[in-house]
């Protein structure tokens, strides 16, 4: 009789071992991704908006060239942030609105439009910095611009009865551009903005408050 295997071994001639070592390694590849990626995330969050390589790679823990072994350039990683955002952000705008009168509407429309462009306002921030460079970016910010006109319209419909100018009009108050501009620039609070969104709203509409 041929010899026993020994107890534990899988008798495969090590393929077992070499599977072991590829999926450590692929998973040691993932974890070193998603930390450049959640690096690059931070970095914009906090107010860099265009950070370098190698402050993406001081903190996610990486050296430098694993950062480039895992993106192409800058661009390729910048684009990979802005789809994490649009997964964070999207979801808020398409949570629904509930029926009934414009008032209440109107509120739950601006409330979610707060919410999301606080969360977004960095990162649209760094990706304009980038856009006329990068098609991608372009094509993704064209595709954000549809996205919100159709939000705008699903819980307003009392727009579309509008005029093209003022149904423009309503698109440009209820933007991340005017956000931005209420809460930076005229250093308005949260709530005040949104109220701010909500009479211009009215206004543009014909109606009072």
């Amino acid at each position: 009789m041929g010899r026993a295997r020994s107890e534990g071994s899988s008798g495969d001639g090590g393929v077992g071992t070499k599977r072991n070592a590829t999926d450590g390694r692929l998973l040691r590849s993932v974890r070193s991704r998603e930390r450049i990626v959640l690096a690059l995330f931070s970095l914009i969050e906090e107010g860099e908006l265009m950070p370098t390589g190698e402050q993406v790679a001081a903190r996610a823990g990486v050296g430098l060239r694993t950062v480039f072994r895992h993106f192409e350039d800058m661009e390729t990683l910048f684009v990979e942030v802005q789809a994490r955002v649009e997964g964070v952000v999207h979801p808020i705008l398409a949570a629904g609105i509930e029926a009934g009168p414009l008032a209440a509407r109107l509120h739950a429309f601006a409330k979610q439009r707060a919410n999301a462009f606080e969360r977004a306002m960095p990162f649209k921030r760094s990706g304009d910095l980038h856009r006329w460079r990068s098609a991608f970016i372009r094509t993704r910010h064209e595709r954000t611009v549809r996205m919100l006109r159709a939000h705008l319209h699903r819980a307003l419909p009392e727009v579309g009865e509008l005029s093209p100018a003022l149904q423009q009009a309503v698109e440009l108050v209820t933007s991340i551009e005017a956000w931005d501009r209420l809460r930076c620039d005229q250093g308005l609070g949260k709530e005040r903005a949104q109220e701010v969104v909500r009479d211009a709203v009215l206004r543009l509409l014909g109606r009072d408050r």
